[in-house]
């Protein structure tokens, strides 16, 4: 999802619900756990970036049990302030803290944080999973959790033995006294609680770390690999007890029922009831509420409803297309200035129009949200990437209070942005749903379950683009102009966060990734196209389409330069670009570019992007087998600082890249006909399975500067390799995604 969204959202408070923390840093001694210990939670002062002014001269103090749980059993809990799905996030936190408390890795334990103000991101001010940011914004401060615990459990040590602190060392769970003496955390975690809480502490060199930046499998392997793992989608209350709801929504973005007859929905055993409920986009559907899925289900089904469409618009994927191609022969709002005047003069010219579709999310575990509302309180059971925002916007709903709401974050199979709606869409349909269960009489939790073909259809996608550029070169493939125009709905437009994300017109999301790392004039300008389809980011944002255009079109120039791709690139990376060039070149080196015979038929493919801060290289060998391309190899270079957790970069990846390589293949698309979204599952939206993926080498810089996003760089560059191998293969330049060899 888009980190700028809130690291740009200034003082203003702009950002719902933003609380920022400066450099200085606290932390608050709480009571012991239920079953007694150590606990430890942050003070974040509220004067960064995005605090609200009256924060910043005052500390906030937050509430108990916030990052981590020291046990008489000596287990080690550490409570992880996002979303665990997929991203390994629940293993790469406690590896943190675990390298600074000096505990043994069999002690360590995960639990995913509820909604509270602690578990807020430090750089976005707003606990929320996005941006790949865990990692990047929560190093630090789960490093000071661990140096600070262990600097307690030492104090009380020390204390108990009467000899200096400075005398006692830690290892693996037991703090050592100078005279041998023995003391485990478990048992040192009561006398540990009295001990003040440090200011200040000492974190290790880097070749201290026992943990950090070595190969560590995860925490929830086994449970997930076993089928043991709850996610929101598996959850019951205790008891048991527990309708589930299925919602009709309308056929159209916004529209309501005309009328309904759920005589035939009601007569199926196990329906409790059918109600009529607002949906997202100020629509209304039917709920079918029943004692399980399936029946809930066949209610849906046999429902007759008459949809109200005549007040909402009805996109057709084919004419927005030639509006936007209308639109990109026009100058838009500036984004980057450069002088065009050489592009009539220039010895050779590259003209190229891109397009790009809508795009699914389609995490393999659907929408789902449980709720339990009572007069007084709300509590909620779901994979939310937005805590904040999803208790703020449950509570509105429900006609209370934040604090009474309660925001249990479920693990999530999947998401990639999905599950971060500054709407809060699905949250607050699944609240609606409850409240019109009570108002009819009912009780108890309800939980809404989206099928596959809901989750497809039901909207908020990754935006339509289209690119239109003019490339003029010298007769030696100089770069002498470069006038770039990009079309396309903005993500920010209608949300709160459209007076900061969206200058000048220029929705910032829109044309990132766009220029650098490359030395070149490239004047680029936006259109910024209004249609009734719900957008949002998608995993890497506008490096999706962005990186797609830039590495394809340094591809082209390097052909018309009569000059090798990668050579060429290095020509024109910026040497301020360090990065780039280490990936890059690490990416050739490992793959055998330029070495290796590649088999008859197979073509290199070379591209590198950063987003999020991480650079990633990739060169690909692919072929063409009876007109259909195939991906055999990729070997990515990767330049991400300090890795944490090198066997989680590597799964990243490789996740990444074959989720982009999905992005290339015949049926990846949403397109829509009157309004309404013609796909529904994965027999007509096309997703990469198994027999897609191809071989992938992961070689990560070495590196012990401050770790850098890694959930969505390994997807940008993979389908811009792909492509310009495909390119050495036929000749033809693929100016769309998916990939359509015939017509390029």
């Amino acid at each position: 999802m888009r980190a700028e969204w809130f690291k740009n959202a200034g003082s203003s408070g702009a950002a719902v619900g933003a609380l920022g923390i400066s450099s200085r840093r606290g932390f608050l001694k709480a009571g012991a756990a239920a079953t007694g210990g150590l606990v430890l939670g942050f003070v974040l002062p509220g004067s960064g970036r995005m605090a609200r002014a009256a924060d910043a001269a005052k500390p906030v103090v937050y509430a108990p049990n916030a990052f981590l749980r020291v046990a008489p059993d000596n287990s080690v809990t550490v409570i992880v302030n996002r979303l665990e799905f997929g991203q390994g996030v629940h293993t790469s936190l406690p590896m943190v803290i675990a390298d600074e408390l000096d505990a043994d890795w069999s002690q360590m334990r995960a639990e995913l944080a509820p909604a509270a103000d602690v578990y807020k991101d430090p750089a976005f001010g707003m606990q929320i999973t996005g941006g790949s940011g865990t990692i990047a914004h929560s190093f630090t401060q789960y490093r000071e959790v661990g140096a600070r615990a262990r600097a307690m459990l030492v104090a009380a040590a020390s204390e108990q033995w009467k000899v200096n602190p400075g005398q006692c060392r830690v290892a693996k769970g037991i703090v050592v006294g100078p005279a041998g003496q023995k003391a485990s955390f478990g048992a040192l975690a009561d006398a540990a609680m009295k001990q003040p809480v440090p200011q200040t502490v000492t974190l290790k060199d880097a070749k201290q770390f026992r943990y950090i930046g070595k190969p560590m499998k995860r925490l929830d392997a086994r449970a997930k690999s076993s089928g043991r793992q709850q996610f929101g989608l598996d959850f019951k209350p205790e008891g048991g007890k527990l309708a589930v709801a299925v919602v009709a929504h309308p056929p159209v973005f916004g529209a309501k029922v005309a009328k309904f007859d759920a005589s035939k929905a009601r007569a199926i055993r196990g329906v409790i009831d059918v109600l009529e409920i607002p949906v997202d986009r100020g629509g209304r559907g039917i709920a079918v509420i029943a004692e399980g899925y399936w029946p809930a289900k066949q209610g849906r089904d046999a429902l007759v409803v008459e949809w109200d469409t005549g007040s909402v618009g009805k996109l057709d994927s084919a004419a927005q297309l030639a509006e936007f191609a209308g639109l990109a022969k026009t100058p838009g709002a500036v984004a980057r200035q450069a002088d065009t005047s050489k592009l009539g003069t220039a010895a050779k010219k590259i003209s190229a129009v891109y397009e790009f579709p809508y795009l699914a999310h389609a995490p393999m575990e659907p929408i789902n949200c449980t709720v339990d509302l009572k007069d007084d309180s709300c509590t909620l059971w779901v994979g939310s990437q937005f805590q904040t925002g999803d208790q703020l916007a449950a509570a509105k709903t429900a006609g209370l209070k934040p604090e009474q709401v309660t925001l249990h974050t479920m693990m999530a199979g999947g998401g990639f942005g999905r599950r971060a709606v500054p709407t809060s869409d699905f949250v607050v349909e699944a609240v609606n749903i409850a409240k019109a269960c009570k108002a009819a009489g009912h009780s108890g939790p309800v939980k809404m379950i989206w099928s596959r073909e809901d989750d497809i259809k039901g909207g908020y996608y990754r935006p339509s683009h289209l690119h239109r550029a003019e490339i003029g070169l010298d007769a030696q493939g100089n770069i002498l102009a470069w006038d770039h125009v990009i079309v396309g709905q903005s993500i920010a437009a209608g949300t709160p966060f459209e007076g900061f994300m969206i200058k000048n017109g220029v929705d910032s999301t829109m044309v990132e990734g766009m220029g650098e790392p490359y030395d070149v004039p490239l004047n680029l300008s936006a259109h910024i196209a209004r249609a009734n389809v719900p957008v949002l980011w998608w995993r890497s944002v506008g490096s999706t389409h962005t990186a797609f255009v830039m590495e394809t079109l340094i591809d082209e120039a390097a052909h018309a330069a009569g000059l090798d791709p990668v050579a060429y690139r290095k020509k024109l990376i910026d040497p301020k670009h360090a990065r780039h060039h280490a990936a890059l070149d690490l990416a050739v080196a490992k793959s055998g570019y330029g070495r290796k015979t590649l088999p008859k038929g197979h073509a290199w493919g070379v591209a590198v992007h950063e987003s999020f801060g991480t650079v990633v290289a990739y060169v690909v060998e692919a072929s063409i087998k009876d007109g259909t391309p195939h991906l055999h190899k990729a070997t990515a270079g990767v330049h991400c600082n300090l890795a944490v957790n090198p066997l989680s970069i590597e799964a990243q990846i490789q996740g990444a890249a074959l989720m982009a390589l999905g992005t290339t293949l015949p049926g990846a698309a949403i397109t829509l006909k009157d309004g309404v979204v013609e796909q529904q599952n994965f027999g007509d939206y096309t997703v990469a399975r198994m027999n897609d993926m191809p071989q992938v080498e992961v070689h990560v810089v070495p590196s012990n500067d401050p770790p850098t996003g890694m959930g969505e760089p390994g997807l940008p560059p993979l389908a811009p390799a792909f492509a310009n191998a495909l390119f050495k293969l036929t000749g033809k330049r693929l100016r769309k995604l998916p990939f359509d060899l015939a017509s390029s």
